[in-house]
């Protein structure tokens, strides 16, 4: 049976089984989370921004935020059945994207995310099984739900799989 491919735009996250595939595209400084459960073979994708809601003046999208985002995930997987204690996650993009000097990681969005995304993951209890992290090339990221498979093609043309 053939599945569909939907698309995660930025700040979007949405959630689906397999045969279905996850797409988000133009990965910089953000981060895809792809969740799995992978017994029951669904999953979600987050397409986060920022590392916290904390500063912001419109909190109303949680995905766009790592500290929101996470347990968004956990949450709307449980509700499609998924045990808490299966779910892995695959995470791909935190690319240093802007340099505005030689010690400047003021403005290192993609570290931010990337720690904030690792610590709710740990205050969850979920696993980190596979990252492809930082770099200065935006990515983009294909999540197979059959497999749990992340293929990760980097703007310079490397692909990987996670």
């Amino acid at each position: 049976m053939q599945g569909v491919t939907l698309i995660v735009s930025m700040a979007e996250m949405k959630f689906s089984r397999a045969p279905d595939q996850l797409v988000t595209l133009g990965l910089g400084s953000c981060i895809g989370v792809c969740m799995h459960e992978p017994l029951l073979k669904i999953g979600g994708l987050a397409h986060v921004m920022l590392p916290e809601d904390s500063l912001a003046i419109d909190k109303s999208n949680k995905a766009k935020f790592a500290n929101t985002a996470v347990p968004l995930l956990i949450e709307e997987l449980v509700k499609m059945g998924a045990n808490s204690e299966r779910l892995v996650v695959k995470m791909v993009g935190g690319a240093h994207m802007f340099s505005f000097g030689k010690n400047d990681n003021s403005l290192n969005v993609g570290s931010r995310n990337q720690m904030a995304i690792e610590n709710m993951c740990k205050k969850y209890g979920i696993h980190i099984i596979g990252k492809s992290i930082g770099g200065n090339a935006g990515k983009s990221i294909t999540f197979d739900l059959e497999t749990g498979n992340v293929r990760v093609r980097s703007l310079n043309a490397n692909i990987c799989i996670i």
